[in-house]
């Protein structure tokens, strides 16, 4: 049998529990993570989706096809989960590529904070430039293949409400999180006026977005930008905060990025042993805590953040671009941390997913390899497996999303079709030598761009792409 990809209406003799009339029917090769350490590579699956919910999978083909049937997608293409991107600014997007000041060298985050980062979000008090920001934001996330995106708006209620509504409007599947920060040493110009307020307006964005979005696609996260952002009153109020919801609203912050930026925390907060230690104090080091970065996390540290029940946002590219420094993520995986990836704009200088995949295998090589000239038994290097569950399934879990990241009967179909065509007009990405799917997934994270992914779905949409199916 063929792998191409097809789609159909399902015969109404196939099933009767079901609604005929909303069933799809995608059959073609499929690829997917099962685990940090397993996946399948399948040739010919059949997938039933039904109100935008996988209701059946089978191995073998589904006979006879329909009359109707549609061929959608030919040899060499297949489908995929969608991307999970764990960690983003979207009022950042302006300054993607941005790192170089006037010396001639590169930024590190504190100087490139408050020199090139907090100027640009501080223009956001201007409801038009979140209107024109955000809205291009969320169309590019998803046409590279971004289904689920956890956001970080600027501190200002109103534009991230706009934020909000653009990722409502567009179908993408999003947590979105107001800025706290009353305290900013570097750039005054850009604080909140004290933790009452910054508390009051994150409890009006908790309360909009879950009024906005009663079926929780897109929900809300706190945000505490990071330790040296917020004041002990503030920090001990969102740890409050966190728990008083129902369902339990997240938490996203930053945590051990820059060796200047945790020698300032722990000056901060002399009580604490560690920059992990400051956030458990506070009661936002909790399950599901989403720390972004975590370069220079100890072990003892790790070892608070797994019985916590935290997850790590890797962001590898922001953190060679600001030469913050390499995280430990097969150290965190053996540890059974959750881990994701995170684009990180504009730290990082590309907002797709393919980019911080290809960042993770060469950070993971480099660290490999640097402990090697030590004393140091290395863990390996991430394997392709390992790396698709961080773009997928394990930035699912780091997310709380049980029923996203594989394609698994209950889950949401949150799906990629991807070309490694010749015709798909990527000239980097060949096909016709490449039978064995595990090659072909491992040319598209390489060699891959938007132009292989050519349709996109969240929960069962098609949001790029010909929407026919």
């Amino acid at each position: 049998m063929s792998s191409r990809l097809v789609i159909m209406h399902l015969p109404p003799s196939t099933t009767s529990r079901l609604t005929i009339s909303l069933l799809k029917i995608y059959r073609g090769p499929i690829i997917h993570s099962m685990s940090h350490s397993a996946a399948e590579f399948c040739k010919i699956v059949t997938i039933i989706v039904s109100h935008g919910i996988i209701e059946e999978i089978r191995d073998s083909d589904l006979e006879p096809c329909p009359g109707d049937t549609k061929i959608v997608a030919k040899e060499g293409e297949f489908l995929m989960p969608g991307f999970v991107d764990t960690h983003t600014h979207a009022c950042q997007f302006s300054n993607l590529g941005i790192v170089i000041h006037d010396s001639g060298e590169g930024h590190e985050l504190l100087d490139w904070l408050s020199k090139v980062t907090f100027p640009t979000e501080e223009k956001f008090s201007d409801i038009n430039v979140a209107k024109k920001v955000y809205a291009a934001v969320v169309k590019n996330l998803l046409a590279f293949g971004t289904t689920t995106c956890c956001y970080y708006g600027t501190l200002h209620l109103d534009a991230t409400k706009i934020l909000v509504d653009e990722v409502k409007k567009s179908g993408q599947r999003a947590f979105v999180g107001k800025c706290n920060m009353d305290k900013n040493a570097t750039y005054p110009a850009y604080v909140e006026k004290d933790a009452a307020t910054s508390i009051d307006e994150t409890k009006k964005l908790i309360e909009y977005i879950r009024s906005v979005n009663p079926d929780t696609k897109v929900d809300a996260i706190i945000t505490p930008r990071f330790a040296l952002s917020c004041s002990t009153d503030l920090l001990t109020g969102l740890g409050k905060l966190a728990g008083k919801y129902s369902p339990p609203v997240r938490i996203q912050t930053h945590i051990s990025e820059n060796k200047a930026e945790i020698r300032q925390t722990l000056a901060q907060f002399p009580e604490c042993q560690s920059y992990s230690a400051v956030y458990d104090k506070f009661g936002l080091l909790r399950e599901g805590t989403i720390l972004a970065h975590g370069c220079w996390l100890d072990d003892e540290e790790l070892k608070l953040i797994q019985s916590r029940k935290s997850c790590i946002s890797h962001c590898p590219t922001s953190n060679l671009n600001l030469r913050s420094g390499i995280a430990r993520v097969s150290e965190m995986l053996h540890r059974n941390i959750e881990v994701g990836l995170g684009t990180d704009v504009s730290g990082g200088f590309a907002p797709s997913i393919l980019t911080e995949i290809r960042h993770a295998n060469m950070a993971s090589k480099a660290l490999e390899l640097s402990l090697l000239q030590s004393s140091v038994v290395p863990r390996p290097s991430l394997s392709i497996k390992q790396l698709l569950y961080l773009a997928t399934l394990g930035g699912a879990k780091v997310c709380g999303l049980g029923k996203v990241g594989n394609f698994k009967k209950g889950n949401y179909f949150d799906a990629l079709l991807v070309s490694v065509r010749a015709d798909a007009g990527n000239p980097a990405v060949w096909w016709e030598d490449l039978e064995d799917l595990e090659k072909r997934l491992e040319r598209f994270f390489f060699c891959g761009n938007e132009r292989n992914i050519k349709k996109v779905w969240v929960q069962g949409n098609c949001v790029k792409g010909e929407a026919n199916y």
